[in-house]
């Protein structure tokens, strides 16, 4: 019995990008990404195992090997259009916030449950990890671009900022591809 099940929906990618090892935060667009185990290669988060972060901080000292479930950030297109409405910008720029996917068709996109795949049309899967909780890095870039704008980001991205995921199954994707959504088959913790 498979225990996960098909969503329904699928997510168009609309863009594409990595963010370099020995650079900043900012992607750099792409109009197809080669997806291994260890995520993409020379992206800045490459890698089966990273150090761990102040996301962690309550489980681990900072430093701490921990398995990579950070190489992959995910975002939606309608909901980069509310957080730009919000910022009262035309758009946001993906490669300023480190996107590596951006996808349209999948509501409700940044609470996609933990342990959802997204699946593409040559079998790469994606294993969501958990929402991309806003921080203030990203205004940094989009301030120096957009001058009075970058502060707006954090209050504007909450509850839309996207999810990280890991390569479950390596494969490539491309500009117009779809992602298929597949959902954990279990009802919701009731503690």
């Amino acid at each position: 019995m498979p225990v996960l099940r098909d969503s329904g929906f699928q997510g168009e990618v609309t863009w594409l990008g990595h963010v370099p090892a020995d650079s900043g935060l900012q992607s750099v667009p792409s109009d197809r990404l080669q997806l291994g185990f260890g995520g993409i290669a020379g992206e800045r988060h490459e890698g089966e195992n990273r150090s761990s972060c102040v996301r962690v901080r309550n489980l681990y000292p900072e430093g701490t090997e921990i398995r990579n479930v950070r190489q992959v950030t995910l975002l939606s297109e309608e909901e980069l259009a509310l957080i730009a409405a919000d910022m009262e910008m035309e758009r946001i720029d993906p490669v300023h916030l480190g996107a590596t996917i951006v996808l349209r068709g999948i509501p409700d996109f940044t609470f996609v449950p933990p342990s959802s795949r997204l699946q593409g049309p040559d079998g790469v899967t994606l294993t969501v990890d958990m929402e991309n909780r806003p921080c203030v890095l990203p205004g940094r870039e989009i301030e120096k671009d957009h001058s009075g704008y970058g502060a707006r980001f954090k209050p504007a991205a909450q509850n839309r900022r996207g999810i990280t995921a890991w390569v479950e199954r390596p494969g490539a994707l491309s500009l117009g591809e779809k992602l298929s959504l597949f959902v954990p088959d279990q009802r919701s913790w009731k503690p």
